[in-house]
């Protein structure tokens, strides 16, 4: 099976990680939401892995239930960013640079590991498949949260308005959803079929508005 991508999507860097941030940090509710879904799944206390997470907004609404929360991010500027974030909100994130599919963390870390809107720009798919099974104690488990690639307009734009952008920004928006978010995005059976092929071996999918979960579990 061959999912290997040549393009990881817009490169994450200077004005663009600055806008991203600012566009992100308008509606923190979707963080508190997923905050809320992690803790439902992961003990209190529990190791935490968020994988490519961007500003930071996800890890801090974790740290804040008192998960200790490592950060990894393949962004320069996104690890600066999200370290400021997090000490300016008064928490503890262990925020670290490096590649999803070559991860520079040691192994059965974690009983959790999360990653929210990033899994269709990984250049190796299955590869950070595996890295998050090997990062994983034995009974820990995963949840990947991205974009539907079958998702439908209408969907889109109830999804756009619902983060109360600018006129400008929601234009830009959806045209990157478009043009861009949907074009790298998976199918429901790809997701499937890239877990059947990781050291998973299989995984579970549940609808989330106009995105997915693939939910994982390392025996």
């Amino acid at each position: 099976m061959t999912t290997a991508k040549a393009y990881r999507g817009i490169g994450m860097e200077g004005a663009i990680a600055t806008w991203y941030t600012k566009n992100t940090g308008r509606n923190l509710s979707r963080f508190r939401e997923t905050a809320r879904q992690v803790a439902e799944r992961a003990r209190p206390g529990s190791e935490v892995l968020e994988v490519a997470p961007g500003p930071g907004y996800l890890a801090i609404e974790m740290a804040k239930r008192n998960f200790r929360v490592t950060a990894l991010d393949i962004s320069e500027s996104f690890v600066r960013i999200a370290r400021r974030n997090a000490a300016e909100a008064g928490v503890t994130v262990d925020v670290r640079l490096g590649n999803a599919s070559q991860m520079p963390l040691a192994d059965a870390t974690f009983d959790f590991i999360v990653c929210v809107a990033a899994f269709k720009n990984f250049t190796d798919p299955i590869g950070a498949l595996n890295e998050m099974h090997r990062a994983l104690r034995p009974g820990g488990e995963a949840s990947i949260f991205d974009l539907d690639k079958d998702a439908s307009p209408e969907s889109v734009a109830t999804e756009v308005r619902n983060m109360h952008l600018s006129a400008w920004n929601a234009l830009m928006t959806r045209w990157t959803f478009r043009y861009v978010l949907l074009k790298r995005a998976y199918t429901r059976e790809q997701l499937a079929q890239m877990a059947a092929h990781s050291r998973f071996g299989r995984g579970a999918i549940f609808q989330q508005g106009v995105g997915l979960e693939l939910r994982l579990t390392k025996p």
